[in-house]
């Protein structure tokens, strides 16, 4: 069977099985739909958070840029993964003590105002869209591929089962839900790897195939292959970094207590029982994770190597079906600059090439033949050939040529990725504007019917707003994603670790350590990823710190600023500081509740 037909039916099956179990765990009331009733296993839980967790970044685009950057891409590696001992061993058994529904909710009780419980929901909704829009754009990247949609139908069709299963379940839906959506998924990125590492090597371990000599020359490793011929095409050596050591503690940091800070992990923390559950919670969850991280710099190196032997001094028109069906999606283009019909795939330290990116501009005429790239002398670059960092791992099975039923398990996997974590992004989103802006502020007196309809009417506004950034992202998947790590790291972080550790913290503090925080990220953001205020290139960074690693700063900042300020306050009521002391006392703890 081809793979066309073979994607249709197990993406339909996966998404019937989606929608069935949102269909029996549907939510009948608040509590249902912010933390499933509260009483999920630590298996199960730790299972759907690692759903929740490993969204289209980790599937897709984490390979897909360590492919480019090599070496230098281990920071996402060490930065998510991090980030969940953090999560486990700082926050997630004190929040779960507190017994929240959301994060906004433990600021809002924790700093006892309403200003804080504001300026937290306003956080929560910036990390949440920022972070969703890398979702959508992974949704629909798949769907323009597998499907042969255009990528906007893509991300719509994707909005309409996300919506149903996060409306209908809430989080007692969405939960199930994911820890089918994880067996799907890490299925879906090992068997392929397995394949090609099997392939390649003779070893079927691909994180131990990383490392050995290659089938076709027994005497050469296969990561001294890649180098070699990394540097031969003008790259740099696949293996040694070439980013500044500053930014890339930044970065890793960014991630770290990003990972720490994003509200759609945490309120993950409030569906078990106990303290002692959401422990164990964050380890099943960094086992099932780590599954995938430890293969990903595998996936990645054998996809760099085969794409680079696949298509470099090829002539175009012997090019597998693959390369003509990426083309034609506008994911991979090729020029023909110097009229040889062959593709000549080219570094920046290779004869004027260009290091891979910018988005590629066509013309009227046949694609590829008649592209043109954004570059500044293009006559003078001879590098042909622009690879959208987000197919690699879409496309490596077809590269390597693996069966049909590979590809199409592939497909169903990312989408899995993509809308796990969407769906948990969503609830974020509907929690706060329902229960910590309308609820605890706008309508206290609000039904608990009430709270849900509300609920459910946040979440389909949230996902139309979703879809919107889904269509025009603001950059390639990962990129899109460290950001709101960014974000995260420079408001909620500070605000959780001191709440929880220092009780001299008071609401004054808090609230302009988040202020403070948040729109310093925001500035550099627009400034340095999107030129909003002119002179946003990497010459003019900050201590020569990235975009995506500036949230370290900006935490450092929050810190400060909440630390200095809170000393020249008055201290938090007695009753504060008290229930402070008891939330670090890990007995006592009750179920998660919206007192």
């Amino acid at each position: 069977m081809d793979s066309q037909s073979l994607t249709y039916i197990f993406v339909g099956v996966s998404f019937a099985l989606y929608i069935g179990i949102a269909i029996w765990s549907r939510a009948g009331s608040t509590k249902e739909f912010y933390v499933a009733g509260g009483g999920v296993s630590p298996l199960a839980n730790g299972m759907a958070t690692a759903a929740d967790w490993m969204s289209a970044a980790s599937f897709i685009s984490m390979a897909g840029i360590i492919s480019f950057m090599g070496y230098d891409g281990s920071v996402f590696l060490m930065g998510w993964t991090g980030g969940f001992v953090l999560l486990a061993l700082l926050l997630a058994p004190y929040l779960r003590k507190f017994g929240k529904f959301t994060v906004p909710d433990f600021i809002g009780d924790r700093y006892y105002s309403k200003t804080a419980r504001s300026v937290a929901v306003i956080c929560a909704l910036i990390v949440s869209f920022t972070y969703i829009a890398g979702q959508m754009r992974g949704v629909g990247v798949v769907f323009s591929r597998f499907l042969e949609v255009e990528i906007e139908t893509g991300v719509i069709i994707g909005m309409i089962i996300v919506l149903f299963y996060a409306v209908l379940g809430g989080m007692k839906g969405i939960t199930y839900t994911q820890v089918a959506q994880y067996c799907v998924l890490i299925f879906a990125f090992l068997v392929p790897a397995i394949f090609i590492s099997f392939q390649a090597t003779g070893n079927p371990i691909p994180m131990f195939g990383m490392g050995d000599t290659l089938t076709s020359q027994p005497d050469t490793y296969m990561l001294d292959k890649l180098d070699g011929l990394s540097q031969e095409l003008g790259f740099s050596a696949y293996t040694e970094g070439s980013k500044d050591l500053i930014d890339v503690f930044a970065i890793t940091l960014a991630l770290m207590v990003g990972t720490a800070g994003l509200p759609h992990v945490i309120v993950r923390f409030f569906t078990v029982k106990r303290v002692k559950d959401a422990r164990k919670s964050a380890g099943y969850a960094l086992l099932f994770i780590g599954i995938l991280y430890i293969t990903a710099p595998a996936v990645s190196s054998f996809g760099k190597l085969n794409l680079l032997e696949t298509v470099n001094e090829k002539e175009y028109a012997e090019m597998p079906k693959w390369f003509t069906t990426w083309e034609n999606l506008g994911l991979l283009a090729w020029i023909d600059k110097d009229s040889d019909g062959k593709i000549q795939y080219l570094g920046a330290a290779k004869e004027g090439g260009e290091a891979l990116t910018g988005i590629p501009i066509f013309s009227e005429n046949e694609r590829g033949k008649s592209g043109e790239r954004l570059v500044e002398n293009p006559s003078e670059n001879k590098n042909e050939l622009y690879v959208d960092r987000d197919i690699m791992v879409l496309a490596n099975p077809e590269i390597a040529d693996l069966p049909n039923w590979v590809i199409a398990l592939v497909a169903a996997g990312c989408l899995a990725a993509a809308l796990s974590t969407a769906a948990g992004l969503l609830l974020v989103i509907s929690s706060s504007v329902s229960h910590d802006l309308i609820k605890k502020m706008i309508k206290p007196d609000i039904s608990d019917k009430g709270e849900l309809v509300a609920a459910r009417l946040a979440a389909v506004a949230a996902v139309v707003v979703a879809g919107y950034f889904g269509i025009n992202p603001p950059g390639f998947v990962a990129a899109v994603v460290a950001l709101a790590f960014g974000l995260a790291a420079a408001s909620f972080f500070p605000a959780i670790i001191l709440g929880i550790f220092y009780k001299r913290m008071n609401k004054e503090g808090a609230i302009a350590g988040m202020v403070v925080g948040i729109c310093l990220m925001l500035f550099y953001m627009l400034k340095f990823k999107f030129d909003f205020f002119g002179g946003g290139t990497p010459e003019d960074w900050w201590f020569g710190i990235s975009p995506e690693g500036f949230g370290s700063v900006a935490m450092f900042v929050n810190f400060f600023v909440s630390i200095v300020i809170s000393k020249f306050t008055p201290e938090p009521p007695l009753e504060v500081q008290e229930m402070v002391e008891s939330v670090r006392i890990p007995s006592g703890v009750g179920e998660a509740s919206d007192h």
